[in-house]
């Protein structure tokens, strides 16, 4: 088995730095997300440990091997695209084993991994049908099936699930963990989706902008976010950042607002806010009825707080009411985004 070492990778092109001293480890057996906006870097990443791309500084280290300038056939690793990139003239079980033919694996041994890989993903009775004829479900089993048959240690995913609709994405989310905690793949997948990274996740490496900005597990980064726009990422609604200046002062309960420097800030989840009979001043500007709890979209002078309230509150657009948290459940970050009083920092 292998694990991933990323030190100091560089991608440059011309004058634009799309992934700028990127250094993290992949722990073997484990699987990493690479979560992020469009446009951060972390596709360009995963290519570069596939050996698509070239990096223009930095090293890649599978199992300790220095791999920056392998050839990919000689990387160890195995690849899911986004596009699930099947032939649509190959049957499924052409699809399946063509990598193995291609390395001329003996045949006995591809029908072998052919029937272990078709029944860990219930292909067996669709190896005849074409691509065309599958849903968009089946065509991610067959690149599943693709990994499995290839037998390779490392396997990385390029936002599979990213064409498929909500429920039939939840079903593979499911499927892809199972996979990769049954044959212990080390596996790097990027996403720009927070619930695929927070539901498969043993670690998440959190990129902007082509750096790092934390990396951690899905808790870490939920319940200790080291920057303002890891707190703004993650969570659904994201947390609230409020200006200290703005809500001190303004009826709260003693130690809800920290002291703070001009510029700090104060954030807060939406969950830990509660309706009370003494707080800060809202208006309520918007709510959404989702059955076991309601959004509240609230304003207080400038600022937009979200809440997230158990059941159905009996409030409107247009009410004014209060709201209070509790102050452990207080984040607090200074001038520059950072957040102050985390081990990070």
């Amino acid at each position: 088995m292998s694990g991933i070492r990323i030190s100091s990778l560089v991608k440059q092109w011309d004058d634009v730095r799309a992934v700028d001293d990127v250094s993290f480890d992949v722990p073997q057996g484990r699987l990493t997300v690479l979560l992020g906006p469009s446009g951060c870097g972390k596709s360009t990443i995963l290519r570069m440990i596939a050996g698509l791309e070239d990096a223009s500084a930095g090293e890649i280290l599978i199992d300790g091997r220095d791999v920056t300038h392998e050839d990919p056939s000689r990387r160890g690793v195995s690849m899911v695209f986004q596009s699930y990139a099947l032939f649509p003239h190959l049957s499924v079980r052409e699809n399946i084993l063509f990598g193995l033919k291609v390395r001329r694996v003996p045949a006995a041994e591809q029908e072998k991994r052919l029937a272990e890989a078709a029944g860990m993903v219930g292909l067996e009775e669709l190896l005849d049908r074409k691509p065309a004829n599958l849903s968009g479900g089946q065509r991610q089993r067959v690149a599943l099936s693709r990994t499995i048959v290839a037998n390779q240690p490392v396997c990385l995913m390029d936002e599979p699930l990213s064409n498929l609709d909500a429920k039939l994405r939840a079903e593979m989310r499911d499927e892809i963990c199972a996979l990769q905690r049954k044959l212990a793949l080390t596996m790097v997948y990027v996403t720009h989706d927070q619930i695929e990274a927070m539901s498969m996740a043993d670690q998440v490496v959190l990129l902007k902008d082509g750096q790092v900005e934390q990396t951690g597990t899905p808790s870490d980064l939920y319940e200790m976010p080291r920057t303002i726009f890891a707190a703004g990422f993650l969570g659904m609604p994201p947390m609230n950042v409020l200006r200290i200046d703005q809500v001190s002062g303004s009826g709260m309960p003693k130690g809800s607002v920290p002291r703070a420097a001009p510029g700090w800030m104060l954030g807060i989840r939406p969950e830990h806010i509660r309706i009370a009979d003494k707080g800060l001043p809202v208006e309520v500007a918007s709510t959404d009825y989702m059955g076991a709890e309601t959004v509240l979209r609230l304003r207080h002078a400038d600022q937009v707080v979200m809440a997230r309230i158990h059941g159905r509150p009996q409030v409107v657009a247009g009410d004014r009411l209060k709201i209070a948290w509790a102050a452990d459940e207080v984040h607090v970050f200074d001038e520059t985004g950072t957040r102050r009083g985390s081990p990070d920092t």
